[in-house]
């Protein structure tokens, strides 16, 4: 069975028709499917209802405030279609005696909730808000104010807005979808477009950037909506932006001014300069790369584009952004803006944290702490939890490590690292014969000193001093160069201090060899007689 319309509905297609609306007028009106509308004209005459004589001055079922604004539900949670009772009020409508003064307060502009305030205020009205609001419905006045068109000064403002780009068509036969980047200097007219796949903070910022290079300076502000790339939160009086566009403002010296959510009028030059892209443009194409959609983009702002007179300005694009706006806008810095990647990052137990596969050093006070990190193609900046800088590295490739030899704890930096000069240094104050040994043995051994003069430090430990001065003084004068010759003196000084003891045949507590004798001897008797 058909669905049947309801009944409020069903008036409503009587009368609007009556009134001589068409079918998809009173489709669009009702919120119905213009076949429903039809086939309820076309129903025999006994099925076709007349509009109901009971008041109209109550609220619709399920509203007891007769000054709520809200449109009330019915028992099923549908809201009822917005002029769904517009002919059943101009009859019986407690408001029809006020006729004349609430269409005069319709011509100022007022809205039906002040109306019904006056009415009740100063005439004693006691009907229902949602009377007046259906009788000024059925009215049909209209009060709409113009839009004011905003016009600016050379190079005052650049509206900025993304699209649908041209796809890219791989060697696979696959295809990838990209954004096309348009931009519009509000006086001249003059454009700028590019294509992206992504529409992040880094793509955005990087157009723009290519904006103010290829339209040779700076605009006082950029207006552009509330996408996430740019505003971290959106707010009409005090929006938060991206920390990264912020920085890059600064860099150019602009202001970026967010429109007011869901607004799109306030860059409305942007707005038809993106469909005048994608039909004038990119309409039929497919491209192999971005670099090739870019190319054509490029070509056809200079041929087509910027050649074409404005219908607005009436003037020719490129004509008026040379002659009035090219020379109004700032100047370029003279460099590029340092895009940066931020990230929070935990140091490791080797004291260096992970970028892209990368290793960086931080001081070893900051062990197993997170850290904020600012990386781009060129420098990686680590901060503390309070953003102040500890530590910057060149970025190295991946799996290399970068350690700031300021960042190794003392106790782990061994004497080699800490190369020939701090082994010198202590081999001179063990005397002046180990300094000019170190000497001889640098000379002579290269790169290979540090391990001989380490090894001879490490003898200290067990010898003294002057021994070891000694020896190397002996290891000079021979011209022995090796740690061998050092560890072989060093013994044979310890062999030669030792003293031989003499064997004493004659001491206090030593009995003399002949009380033995005769002790054995008396023994042996004893046995004997026994």
């Amino acid at each position: 069975m058909a669905n049947q319309l309801a009944m409020d509905k069903s008036f409503a297609i009587n009368n609007l028709r009556a009134a001589g609306y068409s079918e998809r007028r009173i489709a669009q009106t009702l919120g119905v499917s213009r076949g429903a509308v039809r086939r309820h004209l076309q129903a025999p005459a006994p099925n076709r209802t007349t509009a109901p004589t009971a008041p109209s001055d109550q609220a619709p079922t399920g509203s007891q405030d007769s000054n709520s604004t809200k449109a009330p539900t019915g028992s099923s949670g549908e809201k009822p279609a917005p002029q769904s009772v517009v002919a059943t009020i101009a009859g019986g409508s407690q408001c029809e005696r006020f006729r004349e003064l609430i269409v005069a307060k319709c011509e100022l502009g007022l809205s039906a909730k002040r109306i019904h305030q006056d009415l009740v205020a100063d005439h004693g009205f006691d009907g229902k808000y949602w009377s007046v609001n259906r009788f000024v419905k059925s009215l049909g006045v209209h009060s709409q104010t113009a839009f004011r068109r905003m016009e600016v000064e050379p190079g005052e403002e650049l509206q900025v807005d993304f699209g649908t780009g041209a796809k890219i068509r791989g060697a696979d036969g696959t295809h990838r979808r990209t954004h096309v980047f348009r931009c519009v200097l509000s006086h001249s007219r003059k454009g700028y477009t590019e294509a992206v796949f992504k529409q992040d903070t880094e793509s955005f910022i990087r157009t723009l950037e290519n904006a103010f290079w290829a339209l040779g300076g700076v605009p006082q502000r950029v207006v552009f909506d509330n996408a996430k790339c740019a505003v971290k939160t959106p707010d009409w009086y005090d929006p938060e932006l991206n920390p990264k566009l912020v920085d890059f403002c600064k860099h150019y010296g602009c202001a970026f001014t967010p429109t007011r959510v869901r607004t799109p009028r306030h860059k409305g030059k942007v707005e038809r300069g993106v469909d005048y892209v994608q039909e004038n443009a990119l309409r039929g194409h497919e491209f192999a790369s971005l670099a090739a959609q870019n190319e054509h983009l490029a070509h056809w702002e200079r041929t087509v584009a910027d050649t074409r007179i404005h219908g607005t300005t009436c003037k020719q694009v490129r004509a008026a952004y040379e002659t009035h706006e090219k020379a109004a806008l700032a100047k370029l810095p003279l460099e590029r803006f340092a895009f940066y990647h931020e990230a929070k990052r935990k140091v490791s137990r080797d004291g260096h944290i992970s970028i892209n596969r990368s290793f960086y050093s931080v001081p070893p006070e900051y062990l197993g702490r997170e850290v904020w990190v600012r990386h781009d193609s060129r420098l990686v900046r680590i901060f503390d939890a309070s953003l102040r800088l500890i530590s910057t590295h060149v970025v190295t490739e991946r799996g290399r490590f970068r350690t700031d030899p300021q960042h190794i704890a003392s106790e782990k930096i061994s004497p080699i690292e800490r190369g020939i000069g701090y082994l010198h240094g202590k081999m001179r104050r063990i005397g002046p014969h180990a300094s000019r040994w170190a000497d001889a043995v640098v000379a002579g051994r290269g790169v290979e000193a540090a391990r001989v003069l380490q090894g001879v430090l490490a003898m200290s430990r067990k010898h003294s001093s002057e021994n070891i001065e000694q020896a190397c003084q002996t290891a000079w004068r021979s011209g022995a160069i090796n740690c061998r010759i050092i560890r072989t003196l060093l013994k044979r000084q310890a062999a030669a201090s030792q003293t031989t003891m003499d064997f004493m045949e004659e001491h206090a507590i030593i009995r003399p060899i002949a009380e033995y004798g005769n002790f054995i001897h008396e023994k042996v008797q004893e046995g004997i007689y026994q």
